[in-house]
């Protein structure tokens, strides 16, 4: 693509303190190697994809790496270090700032720093802490505020709390697995009922939430919770926005779209994590995909991020 106008909602960045604790403590991302990174390789590649905007955020494991009260401080050099980025280079990235969950006050109060001074266009939260899934009702304060200020809020999902599958790092299954449970865990405790003004986006299509959207919804209506209807549960669950990062595939893209709310899809592509080989397939399923609807694959590339970040709204 010659014209750089897609959005990449699901865009990693690798800042060197990050790496560095990483390696210290001999962890990785769900078994994933630790790739190389730099503004101007993540450029390049933006250039020969046609993106014009990466949302740039740091994946699992996030910023709290052990219980030794060092997550707060690698939180905030992390998110002055993606501030800067986007500060150089205001129309090629921004930056969905880390918080240190499960210390919901040392996140409540970099929230206050990411938005008000580093002006970062979102927050990102792993899909569980320490196997404590997002709908726990010790993140309640954490979501009020985000609701108040009407933030986006990107899920991305981290290691279940179980074993890896020998010979299987997370990403390749863990995650979408987790991904599902912790969206489920939100609809199912209110999360999304009680806190309609923030934005929540899954990673990765919503792993196989849009699949089994009904069969959660029957469930729970007529197994876990009867007060509630199946049409309350699948009201909640599209609430969510889903990005397209190793999704836009043949049998994914059609389930997804025919779930998501109009404006709920964001193009991804979770470089570089995912690398430029894998970025590319999934391209050219999305390009060549026959069955948008009118405003659907421009709603993709760019127009729904427009509106969950107006400062790239042209």
């Amino acid at each position: 693509m010659s014209q750089l106008r897609r959005v990449d909602v699901h865009q990693h960045v690798v800042p060197p303190i990050w790496r560095s604790a990483l390696a210290e403590r001999g962890m990785s991302s769900g078994g994933w190697v630790t790739p190389a990174w730099s503004a101007e390789e993540a450029m390049a590649m933006m250039d020969r994809h046609g993106i014009a905007t990466g949302i740039l955020s740091v994946t699992s494991p996030g910023t709290v790496l052990a219980d030794d009260g060092t997550g707060p401080g690698l939180a905030r050099a992390v998110n002055e270090y993606g501030a800067t980025l986007q500060n150089d280079h205001p129309q090629r990235f921004g930056t969905f700032a880390s918080l240190p969950l499960p210390d919901v006050d040392a996140a409540l109060a970099e929230v206050e720093y990411s938005f008000d001074v580093l002006h970062a266009d979102g927050v990102v939260v792993m899909s569980n802490v320490g196997g404590k899934y997002l709908g726990h009702q010790d993140f309640e304060p954490l979501w009020e505020e985000l609701n108040r200020r009407g933030a986006v809020v990107f899920v991305h999902p981290a290691q279940p709390p179980l074993p890896l599958l020998e010979g299987t790092p997370a990403p390749l299954a863990d995650y979408v697995f987790d991904t599902t449970r912790t969206a489920l865990n939100m609809a199912l405790n209110g999360v999304m009922t009680r806190f309609p003004a923030m934005k929540v986006i899954l990673s990765h299509g919503g792993g196989f939430l849009p699949y089994a959207a009904y069969r959660f919804a029957a469930l729970t209506a007529t197994a876990v919770d009867p007060d509630r209807t199946a049409e309350s549960v699948i009201a909640d669950l599209k609430r969510f926005y889903f990005d397209t990062a190793l999704a836009a595939s043949p049998s994914a893209l059609p389930a997804l779209l025919a779930f998501a709310e109009p404006g709920h899809v964001l193009y991804g592509t979770d470089w570089p994590f995912a690398n430029e080989r894998a970025g590319s397939y999934f391209n050219e399923f999305l390009d060549d995909y026959q069955h948008f609807s009118d405003g659907e694959a421009e709603g993709i590339e760019r127009g729904s991020a427009e509106v969950l970040f107006p400062r790239l709204a042209h």
